[in-house]
């Protein structure tokens, strides 16, 4: 996600209205494609309350990732170092990317999955027109109608599951760092503002708009309009960190300043690859496939933070950031890094 670089480069405690159990781009930066026993269903959780507690994760983890597939693969070659280090990343819920013109197939995979298990849904929307502005994750809808139709398909393919939405990143980044203006942005700011209130007409949905990380944005006042033009206050809140390095102390501060500018308004922070923080010294494109980081926070509601929603995994660990650094196109699937992230990370 090329939009992930830092600004020189221009570049729950979580409200679930449905029962919740348990507390913890084909191209595109984080996009990946089962069962367990049911677990107890808790009280919902109310915004500002801990979530109940429970031995098991609240989010469903996908079973035929490409991250399951890989430790398949190892495990009938007799890999089992390489299985038992992958299985950090294969057991543990990330975001749905769904791809092409109709996201519905994905989407109803996921929430069957789900559904089946009494677990929420973790979905990323990423569609938007001229996505990433043109960069390592090229694409989105061809037009505004269209994106309107993905949207309502989108949503649709939801139904009455619960389920996690992160809505378009980098989008709003984009219009604040110049990529994308005039009628562009203005477009941009309508399709999100009618994304958000299309999302949350799904009874047991919530929807994150996102803004972008530390390292981009730098000020959080230069997201406070713009957030607010693309619906962010009828919102759940709003998304740091996608596809990012930002260490959760970091991004809990910016995000801290940035709610209290939005009149208290919560939000979610990807840590699924910030667990060494970001690459020593930055530099050019140093979002994109660094070297020497590790998996982070793994997925939960129990933040310690009552602004912070949730932990989330909204990238998929080993899915490739681009072409760079040898790595294959943006989202997908890497093994080699993914082991990479997965050894330098602490012991579960």
């Amino acid at each position: 996600m090329s939009g992930n670089r830092p600004s020189s480069r221009a570049l729950l405690t979580l409200t679930l209205t449905a029962l919740l159990v348990a507390s913890g781009c084909s191209s595109g930066p984080g996009r990946g494609d089962g069962t367990a026993g049911e677990p107890p269903s808790p009280a919902p959780a109310r915004r500002g309350e801990a979530a109940a507690p429970s031995s098991g994760s609240p989010f469903w983890v996908d079973p035929d990732s490409a991250a399951a597939r890989q430790v398949r693969e190892y495990e009938a070659a007799g890999r089992t170092e390489e299985a038992r280090l992958l299985r950090r990343i294969s057991e543990r819920p990330a975001a749905i990317w769904p791809s092409g013109d109709d996201p519905a197939r994905d989407v109803a995979r996921a929430v069957r999955g789900a559904t089946g298990e009494g677990r929420t849904v973790v979905l990323a929307a990423y569609n938007v027109p001229h996505r990433d502005c043109g960069r390592y994750s090229a694409g989105g809808a061809p037009d505004g109608e269209a994106y309107g139709r993905w949207v309502d398909a989108f949503a649709d393919a939801i139904g009455d599951a619960p389920a996690i939405v992160v809505l378009e990143p980098d989008a709003v980044a984009h219009v604040v760092d110049g990529c994308t203006t005039g009628a562009g942005a203005q477009e941009r700011y309508r399709l999100l503002s009618r994304a958000v209130d299309r999302l949350k007409r799904q009874p047991n949905t919530r929807v994150y708009l996102d803004a972008g990380n530390p390292a981009w944005m730098r000020d959080p006042g230069r997201l406070v309009e713009p957030l607010r033009r693309a619906g962010v206050e009828r919102a759940d809140g709003f998304a740091l960190n996608v596809a990012n390095f930002e260490t959760d102390e970091v991004v809990r501060a910016f995000g801290t300043e940035l709610s209290g500018l939005l009149g208290g308004a919560h939000f979610t922070v990807d840590t699924s690859r910030n667990g060494a923080g970001p690459l020593p010294g930055g530099g050019e494109e140093a979002w994109c496939n660094p070297p020497g980081r590790a998996l982070g926070t793994p997925p939960t509601l129990r933040t310690g933070d009552r602004l912070v929603d949730a932990y989330l995994w909204v990238k998929r660990p080993g899915e490739s950031d681009g072409t760079c650094r040898g790595g294959p196109a943006a989202g997908t699937w890497w093994p080699e890094y993914a082991l990479g992230l997965a050894r330098r990370a602490p012991a579960a």
